[in-house]
This record gives structure tokens, sequence and C-alpha cells, in this order.
């Protein structure tokens, strides 16, 4: 895994967590669920390369 990876998905929380605070005082909780559900399929679609590659090497690393 590449840290600008690691980066980008601190960079993504940090602004996830401030937008999500602002909805939320604002009254807009809905918004506020929104933007951390969009916040972690973002996230979960960059992890899934990294995921696919860690079990192909898990899975050469048991063949015989």
């Amino acid at each position: 895994m590449d840290v600008t990876v690691i980066f980008k998905i601190a960079a993504v929380g940090i602004l996830v967590t401030i937008l999500s605070q602002i909805l939320k005082h604002s009254g807009r909780e809905e918004q506020a669920f929104l933007i951390s559900l969009a916040g972690l399929i973002l996230v979960l679609s960059w992890m899934i390369p990294c995921i696919y590659d860690l079990f192909q090497t898990i899975q050469s690393l048991f063949e015989f």
C-alpha cells in the first residue's frame, strides 16, 4: 500500500468530519449522514484493489 492512500483517507476523514459537524449543528442530520456514507463509499472504493491484492498474495503464499 502506498503512503499517499493513507494521506488521502485521512484527508477524506477530516473533511467528512468537518462537513458532518457543520451540517449537524445547522439541523441537517440527514445530509450529514449522507456525507458520511459518501465518504465511507469513497474510501472503500479506494481500498478494494488493496484488499484484492492482499487476498491474491495470501492465496499465492499458500499455493503448492
